[in-house]
């Protein structure tokens, strides 16, 4: 067998390379540009940029950390229902996570109270737990994937009419804050939300890399995982928590953003050239923080100073993978990894 050990490394290499570089651009890139021999001087010297450090810096952040983040969750769901189209845009996770924020928000905010970040994740999660509950009963009627992703689609719909139905009765003040963030955006994001996001992806990452192995022979089939000793029942509920933290703590943060979790995944496994969780799971992570950071660049700027909906440009580069791998697809019937 070919040792692909070299491409894996340098596939790796590449895409950190780019994140850096994306990162480099859009600190560079704005309404206000920036050259970038101010840009190291500024990032050297925190105090002399206010732009860079109390704007820009931490949006960008946000953007790779939340774009990694969606984009290791559609990993773990295509994994879990051996289903190349799944994602928690496509299952309505995210949009179960977008209404329980919403009900969240209009309840506290109607009455003066200032919500917490950790309040705003432990809502959406919850929220995406509702949903992937609500998949995982279908899946056990529904046994052709084709039908389930249509199933997660309708119950996405669903969540997303009954958040309408709240944004639109509630408070003048609450409507604007609730459209700005059903729109998805990685705007206004503080350094208290850098860092609880980190963390919270951070410790979802590691427990991810760590079943690394497991997930490998899952992916082998259910039997052969069998007999290599993983507990499937306690094995699956590790997926459904982890990928659910992850879109949940991405939708609390910026909103619903979609195709990110669907496409990036294949995008990786194309330039890898392998399904081996302890390379993709890495390479899952930096590839979406690549692609939203690109895509937030193309919102801050296309039409400056006004902002794009980040959903809306990742749907421009996302929805054509996913539209490929349908087309390719044979016999309705989801591969594995």
């Amino acid at each position: 067998m070919k040792d692909n050990r070299p491409r894996c490394a340098a596939g790796l290499a590449l895409l950190t390379a780019l994140v850096l570089a994306l990162l480099v651009w859009n600190i560079s890139a704005g309404s206000v540009s920036i050259p970038l021999e101010e840009v190291f001087s500024a990032l050297l010297k925190p105090s002399e940029s206010g732009i860079i450090w109390g704007m820009r810096l931490p949006r960008l952040l946000a953007a790779a950390i939340l774009g990694g983040a969606l984009s290791v969750s559609g990993f773990l769901l295509q994994t879990f229902f051996a289903n190349p189209i799944a994602g928690p845009f496509v299952l309505g996770i995210s949009s179960g996570a977008k209404l329980t924020v919403a009900l969240v928000m209009v309840t506290f905010l109607s009455r003066g109270i200032v919500i917490s970040s950790m309040a705003m994740v432990a809502g959406a999660f919850a929220g995406s737990m509702i949903s992937m509950g609500f998949v995982l009963l279908m899946s056990r009627r529904v046994r052709n994937m084709s039908m389930l992703v249509v199933c997660g689609i309708m119950i996405g719909n669903i969540c997303s009419a009954i958040t309408d139905f709240v944004i639109t009765f509630s408070d003048d003040s609450n409507i604007v804050n609730l459209h700005n963030w059903s729109l998805g955006s990685f705007s206004g994001t503080s350094w208290e939300n850098v860092r609880l996001m980190a963390w919270v992806v951070g410790v979802a990452l590691v427990l991810t890399f760590l079943l690394s192995k497991p997930i490998g022979a899952y992916q082998m089939g259910e039997v052969y995982a069998q007999s290599m000793g993983v507990n499937i029942k306690r094995f699956r509920a590790e997926l459904i928590l982890l990928s659910s933290l992850l879109s949940a703590c991405v939708t609390a943060f910026a909103g619903p953003i979609s195709f990110v979790g669907i496409a990036v995944p294949h995008l990786v496994k194309g330039l890898f050239r392998t399904a081996k969780p302890i390379v993709i799971i890495p390479g899952c992570f930096l590839g979406g923080a690549a692609f939203c950071l690109f895509c937030d660049l193309i919102a801050r700027t296309a039409f400056a100073p006004r902002d794009m909906s980040i959903s809306s440009v990742t749907a421009v580069f996302g929805a054509p993978v996913v539209l490929y791998l349908m087309a390719s697809r044979r016999g309705g019937k989801g591969a594995r990894a």
